[in-house]
């Protein structure tokens, strides 16, 4: 067997992180099918893929499926604290893809395994939070020749990469994974609501009902967090900035007021927004003493940490996940995973169901861009509807329900304008 050129923490973790990976590949009828369909078709044969994802037991099976339709590709980290290191091992030692990710890495490193996956000279990529794309764009343009695309996973990517477009920097497509129905309306609301919640508790091991638990963002994974601590018995308020999001959280039974409000009763922060400093000096000024702020947005930015520094006199660290700062006046106030994804950095991300159809629409649509080169204009793409609707049924399919169909005089019907009252 070659040697797997690669960077991770700790080779005799493989035969945990294999076993692990094919526990979560029992929840991904999906994928499971696609790997076997692919592995015939060798639809990516030849395409060399690198892919900057977190590395869990989920990703592992995406990755062995890419690697099943023929890609040759190269893996590393998308957060420095998301790695799972014996999921990294089993993927070198078992199933000889290279990886390039240590949990709890720096950040000069994590660039340096941004650019370890780079020299792979790839010609589709795979991002969650656009740093491959941007890093390509920004330091390595003699890559774009070969560039067939991209796809992304997350929402802040596709803001990025969506800002890239508007102002004509972005110089290869890219299907954006995220908006998919069969992602957001999934991933995002049911499997972000669960793991946030799973990370939080983890972290912290507080209860959380009879708590105050603010919720900042009410987008698809705002909502699943919201829902997932109604369901733990918490008293729920949501602060948004849309009108419209921030009245269907009204609708939905949640009480919504600013954050400055907030943030003087709130026992739990979580921001879910995308965005920088969305909890800033100002609202930790009025925090109750004890309150914990975490974040569940894809990077560290949403918490101004800076600020929450200046403003204490001393750092602890009660348990793992969790640092304790005490303020000049004496409150104390508590980040968790220092800032980062809470469901990843204190637990172990979505539940590989949700992510079975996450990770379905990441394989097709890397398909759809091969099949499609040179077809699409340098700009960001939906995935087209009918790999939603394939990814929808076969999801169903494998959950044994069934739907009806509509009969021809229906779709006639549907499609024509002429009948009427």
């Amino acid at each position: 067997m070659k040697m797997i050129k690669s960077d991770i923490k700790d080779h005799s973790l493989s035969q945990q992180g294999r076993d692990r990976i094919e526990w979560a590949l029992q929840e991904m009828p999906v994928l499971q099918q696609l790997t076997t369909r692919f592995s015939k078709e060798r639809p990516l044969q030849g395409v060399r893929m690198s892919c900057c994802l977190h590395i869990t037991t989920e990703t592992a099976n995406l990755v062995r499926a890419l690697k099943a339709a023929g890609a040759d590709v190269v893996l590393c980290a998308s957060n420095p604290l998301s790695t799972q290191d014996d999921v990294a091992a089993a993927l070198v030692e078992h199933h000889q893809i290279p990886v390039y990710a240590v949990c709890g890495e720096s950040n000069e490193l994590y660039y340096q395994h941004i650019n370890a996956a780079l020299n792979h000279r790839p010609m589709l990529t795979m991002d969650d939070g656009a740093d491959l794309v941007s890093e390509i764009h920004k330091n390595h343009p003699e890559l774009l020749p070969e560039m067939i695309g991209g796809t992304e996973e997350t929402t802040t990517g596709v803001i990025r990469l969506r800002a890239m477009a508007n102002e004509n920097a972005l110089k290869f497509p890219i299907i954006a994974v995220n908006d998919a129905m069969t992602k957001h309306l999934f991933d995002n609301r049911y499997g972000t609501g669960q793991s946030t919640l799973d990370g939080i508790i983890r972290a912290t091991n507080i209860l959380l009902a009879g708590k105050t638990f603010t919720v900042v963002g009410y987008g698809w994974c705002g909502r699943g967090i919201a829902m997932r601590a109604k369901g733990h018995g918490a008293q729920v308020i949501v602060t948004e900035v849309n009108p419209l999001r921030a009245l269907e959280a009204s609708m939905d039974g949640y009480q919504v007021m600013p954050l400055t409000e907030a943030a003087a009763q709130s026992d739990f922060i979580v921001t879910a927004t995308g965005d920088k400093n969305v909890i800033d000096k100002r609202h930790m000024d009025v925090m109750k003493d004890g309150c914990v702020m975490s974040n569940s947005g894809h990077f560290n930015v949403e918490i101004n940490i800076p600020a929450l520094q200046a403003m204490s006199i001393s750092k602890h660290q009660p348990r793992p996940s969790v640092e304790q700062y005490t303020l000049t006046d004496g409150r104390k106030l508590c980040l968790l995973a220092q800032g980062r994804l809470v469901n990843l950095a204190a637990a172990e991300g979505h539940p590989s169901t949700v992510m079975d159809m996450s990770f379905a629409n990441q394989i097709l649509s890397a398909i759809y861009l091969v099949k499609t080169t040179d077809k699409l204009a340098n700009t960001v793409h939906n995935v087209p509807t009918e790999i939603d609707q394939e990814i929808a049924s076969l999801k169903l399919a494998t959950m044994n329900i069934q739907i009806d169909t509509l009969t021809q005089e229906q779709s006639h019907y549907l499609s024509s304008w002429q009948e009427g009252t």
